[in-house]
């Protein structure tokens, strides 16, 4: 009982900090968890921030460059050209604050929807970092189909040709969108470092959609004789069609008979050939 009690005594300051420590990381485990969860939200309130900021820039910009042509307007001797340029700063400057407007209103429906997508999505759905690299896992894998599979490859050769306009600015756009790829599951991604994903992503994607198209496109230019339509199908698709169109056409040339005129002769109609019989075996042999 002594030795009991001593070691109670030495030891009794571990209990508390052994709960302590398990409340630390339980409470920093459910902070990061929840952060990774709330990811989308907060990068759509700090885009909101920066758009906000973006038009306040542009208002007073528009308000300067409107001052600059009242100026000059106030100058009596001042060229029209002057007044011309003044106006046209003037009217770029309007322009480019009705385009922050414009995101602004945009950044605030984002923050809406991802409002709504937080609180309603489920504990066990993807996180958005990881539904942003499974949609660029997607375009790569589109990609790629290309070169594995032949009659794509034969179909869109410049979909593999890194000189092709459409086909240089999606590598571009998928070269960016990996260097700016994070990882989720040992560094720590913030609302900056997710927008800048985000957008690389979405390049990405635009990009790939351009490059087919164009793609598309070319094959239908080289093929006009076929009536493409609204169906988006290859050109290895015709193949078999076209050998199954040679097979009947060989096979009805096979049954094809010789247009010479039938040749009558006395023998009876169940003896008779059913096919033409050349004159030099129908003649009699000749006497030796």
């Amino acid at each position: 009982m002594d030795a009991f009690l001593l070691f109670v005594e030495s030891w009794w300051w571990i209990a508390p900090v052994v709960a302590g420590v398990g409340a630390a990381g339980y409470r920093a485990v459910t902070t990061n968890r929840r952060r990774a969860r709330r990811l989308e939200l907060d990068a759509a309130l700090y885009e909101e921030r920066l758009a906000f900021r973006a038009l306040l820039v542009a208002r007073a910009d528009s308000r300067a460059a409107k001052g600059d042509v009242l100026a000059v307007k106030a100058r009596r001797d001042a060229p029209a050209s002057v007044l011309a340029e003044a106006r046209r700063r003037s009217a770029a400057a309007k322009d480019r604050e009705w385009s922050a407007s414009l995101n602004l209103r945009a950044a605030r429906t984002r923050i809406s929807a991802a409002r709504v997508q937080y609180r309603t999505r489920v504990p066990d759905a993807p996180l958005p970092i990881d539904v942003l690299v499974a949609r660029q896992d997607a375009v790569t894998a589109r990609w790629l189909s290309y070169e594995t599979d032949p009659a794509k490859a034969l179909s869109f050769p410049q979909m593999l040709d890194p000189q092709h306009p459409t086909t240089l600015a999606f590598l571009r756009a998928q070269r960016d969108a990996q260097e700016l790829r994070p990882n989720a599951a040992r560094e720590r991604v913030t609302p900056t470092v997710y927008l800048a994903y985000r957008d690389a992503v979405v390049a990405a994607e635009v990009a790939f959609e351009a490059a087919e198209g164009d793609a598309l496109g070319l094959a239908r230019e080289s093929v006009s004789g076929l009536s493409w339509g609204s169906v988006p199908i290859s050109l290895p698709s015709w193949l078999p069609r076209a050998a199954d169109v040679l097979r009947t056409v060989t096979d009805t040339l096979g049954t094809v008979v010789d247009p010479t005129p039938p040749h009558t002769t006395d023998q009876p109609a169940g003896t008779r050939p059913p096919w033409p019989v050349p004159a030099w075996r129908s003649a009699p042999p000749p006497r030796r």
